[in-house]
């Protein structure tokens, strides 16, 4: 499951741009965004692998909002622009959609990504080491990425809870850079503040998921991701 945004200024566009995202199944829209601003929170809050992108905005255009990104995730522009086309490719975009674009095109570009997606993913299992270390009281411990259960977000720290401990391990570090050190298809989001170890989960409950007696809240925004990673 690709968790995407779409971004454009345009409503009736924005409109049909979030109608053909939610009919590919393994796309999964986390917000619709009108402008680059909109969307620079969201990639602040959450994991996004793949963005919908208008270059011709108000304010931020998309090309500057792609290049003010450190690490972008992957992009797909979506313009009535061609005249962008070399700078787009030039700055690594999947795919460059002129409007109108028929569902066979955007599907097609949806792929393209999805492949990309999967080629990361295998490299990232190949070459992700099993331990990271974190800063506590000025020192830095070390996490076994084996022993999480679970990771809770409190604004500017995260909770760590490890199978080897009886108390979290507490860390400044926001819940989204956690996430980026952690393998995608061992862990999973069930909720804006918490990511679960998919092996730990023991039972899943209407609005809960749980760890042992831990429950933990499944919100409605992250169902998917856990109905994706259970089904692999």
């Amino acid at each position: 499951m690709l968790n995407c945004i779409a971004v454009d200024d345009e409503k009736l566009v924005l409109d049909l741009l979030v109608d053909n995202i939610q009919k590919v199944p393994f796309l999964h829209l986390v917000k619709r965004c009108k402008n680059a601003m909109e969307a620079a929170d969201v990639l602040h809050k959450e994991k996004i692998e793949l963005i919908f992108l208008d270059i011709q905005m108000p304010g931020l255009n998309g090309l500057q909002f792609l290049e003010s990104l450190y690490n972008p995730p992957m992009i797909i522009f979506v313009t009535a622009y061609k005249d962008y086309a070399f700078d787009g490719f030039n700055l690594g975009v999947v795919d460059y959609l002129l409007k109108p674009v028929s569902f066979e095109r955007f599907l097609k570009a949806c792929n393209k990504a999805q492949d990309l997606f999967n080629l990361q993913k295998n490299a990232q299992k190949e070459e992700m080491p099993d331990y990271f270390f974190v800063y506590v009281e000025y020192n830095q411990i070390k996490i076994m990425i084996p022993e999480i259960l679970y990771i809770e977000g409190m604004k500017d720290y995260v909770k760590i809870f490890l199978s080897s401990s009886p108390r979290p391990v507490i860390t400044k570090m926001s819940l989204k850079m956690l996430e980026e050190k952690l393998a995608p298809h061992q862990f999973v989001r069930t909720h804006k503040s918490y990511i679960l170890s998919a092996k730990k989960i023991t039972a899943i409950k209407r609005d809960l998921v749980c760890i042992g007696p831990v429950e933990l809240p499944l919100s409605e925004n992250y169902k998917a991701n856990l109905e994706k990673m259970l089904s692999l």
